[in-house]
């Protein structure tokens, strides 16, 4: 799975470990060490995945990753020496994929880039259906949702998290349960960040998304798409 890593990372050694470990995975790497020059790579270059590291010079990586996903669903994960949960929930609700603390261990790093890049992959070798739920419809081979026939940019986790939900729709899920679909078993990662990505969501399918018609809180139990035709709430 060779893919094209963009590394933003302004500690010099910490930057030279990473991209050591991911050209020994096969992967080819390109370092920059401040958020704007991320941008600009990112545009020039397109990689398959982003690592962004959240303390640097001039535009962080809050605003780097801002940035991109106002261009880009490219895979995004945020590197932080942050440790309390708002400040990592603010990277997943401006778009970031995944996230890691510092100090965190090399290995640990590679694992996640792998499960990011499966994720984005945007083909699959074999053909599966196309998962309906009223107006929206996801294409598992594509990599691709439309609402009302109109497509819609979703990050690989948003993706994830939609395609679950349409798979089955009107059932409940628990946020433990959409959790595990996304991440996997991961102690590292809460439950908020479920509530992040269906925030998300619903900014992207939702006629008001403060009033959410399609993608459903279930009160003390998870989340359900509504699967009615009309995108109506039921009753």
């Amino acid at each position: 799975m060779c893919a094209h890593v963009l590394v933003a990372e302004d500690d010099v050694n910490q930057a030279e470990l990473i991209r050591r470990y991911l050209e020994h995975e096969g992967h080819s790497v390109l370092v920059v060490h401040d958020g704007r020059t991320a941008v600009a790579e990112h545009r020039r270059t397109s990689p398959d995945l982003v690592v962004l590291d959240v303390m640097m010079p001039g535009m962080d990586g809050l605003d780097a990753c801002r940035a991109l996903r106002a261009e880009s669903d490219v895979a995004v994960l945020m590197l932080t020496a942050r440790s309390t949960e708002d400040d990592l929930l603010a990277g997943l609700d401006l778009g970031a994929d995944d996230y890691m603390t510092k100090p965190y261990s090399p290995r640990e790093l590679m694992a996640r880039v792998r499960t990011l890049l499966r994720r984005s992959r945007r083909t699959v070798p074999a053909p599966e259906p196309v998962l309906r739920a009223g107006p929206v419809a996801v294409d598992p081979a594509r990599h691709t949702v439309h609402l009302d026939g109109a497509p819609i940019d979703c990050t690989p986790a948003e993706f994830d998290l939609l395609m679950a939900l349409t798979e089955r729709p009107g059932q409940v899920f628990t946020r433990a349960q959409l959790l595990e679909r996304i991440h996997g078993i991961d102690r590292f990662i809460t439950e908020r960040t479920i509530d992040v990505h269906v925030k998300n969501l619903r900014k992207k399918i939702e006629p008001a998304p403060r009033s959410p018609i399609r993608l459903l809180t279930v009160y003390g139990v998870g989340y359900k798409l509504n699967g009615s035709a009309d995108g109506a709430r039921p009753e």
